[in-house]
């Protein structure tokens, strides 16, 4: 019998959704454990990389960017260019962006995931939100159990969420490689640019972009607080389908895909 995927959640100093992203990993049928940034000997053998959200390093200077500086990131940077999945939420996807792993056409930091732009509120924000697949079946490897324009619902938790970027050409890079996966949208798909449907500003409404190679992935919502149906808002659809049946509310939501995916690529491209 084949052995399931083996994936290293990696916990930062300040990190706070590594228990929450290493049940999702789990729930979606792998194996994982929690591994310190400092435990560098021997993290190759992981099958993939999750880097969680939260503060790491306080978020000193700006987001993410002491925890991209960590020697792990060298480590982690040579896995995926061998194959192997990486997932940043969040936090972990400011890191992403500060190595240069996210978009990764330089081998430099291309982008910056800046500060929220709310009418409202300066500063951390944090909501339900609704994201829509851009992605054709097989691009990027998070979303082979997605369809293309689904909409998923999960929530933010940042200050600096922002995707911008000085490269005039970069959007359309992006665009043409096919690695924006997920974008702000209503409920029913439409794309609108103003708050709250863009909830912090970022451009072309982007929440996730992937490598060119499509198995790194950095996303700002929180796949992992969205994965059971449990977690969903209390909406009056999930009352009437859900309401009083315990074992229903542990079924897998839309975003648990994002995990599965992770299995399915590692199964077939890793093991």
């Amino acid at each position: 019998m084949p052995r399931k995927p083996n994936i290293a959640v990696i916990y930062f100093p300040g990190n706070n959704c590594e228990e929450e992203s290493l049940k999702a990993v789990l729930a979606a049928g792998m194996d994982g454990r929690i591994v310190r940034w400092n435990e560098r000997k021997g993290i190759e053998k992981y099958d993939g990389f999750i880097i969680p959200g939260g503060w790491g390093y306080e978020d000193r200077i700006r987001a993410g960017v002491i925890m991209a500086k960590d020697p792990v990131f060298g480590i982690i940077r040579k896995e995926a260019e061998n194959g192997k999945p990486v997932l940043g939420i969040c936090n972990g996807a400011q890191a992403l962006v500060e190595c240069g792993m996210i978009p990764g056409l330089k081998n430099n930091v291309e982008m910056a995931l800046a500060p929220n732009k709310n009418p409202f509120i300066n500063g951390y924000y944090t909501t339900w939100v609704n994201v829509k697949n851009e992605q054709e079946k097989g691009t990027c490897i998070f979303t082979k159990f997605t369809k293309k324009n689904e909409v998923i619902p999960m929530p933010i938790a940042h200050g600096e969420g922002r995707f911008v970027t000085k490269d005039k050409e970069l959007l359309s890079k992006l665009i043409k490689n096919k690695q924006i996966v997920f974008r702000y949208s209503t409920k029913d798909g439409r794309i609108e640019e103003s708050f709250p449907t863009n909830p912090n500003g970022a451009m072309h409404n982007i929440a996730a972009i992937c490598s060119k190679t499509g198995n790194v992935m950095a996303i700002m919502p929180h796949p992992e607080r969205a994965s059971f149906i449990r977690q969903l808002p209390d909406t009056t659809e999930l009352k009437n389908k859900f309401a009083g049946n315990i074992i229903a509310m542990e079924e897998p939501a839309p975003a648990m895909n994002v995990f599965k995916s992770m299995k399915k690529y590692v199964e077939e491209e890793i093991l």
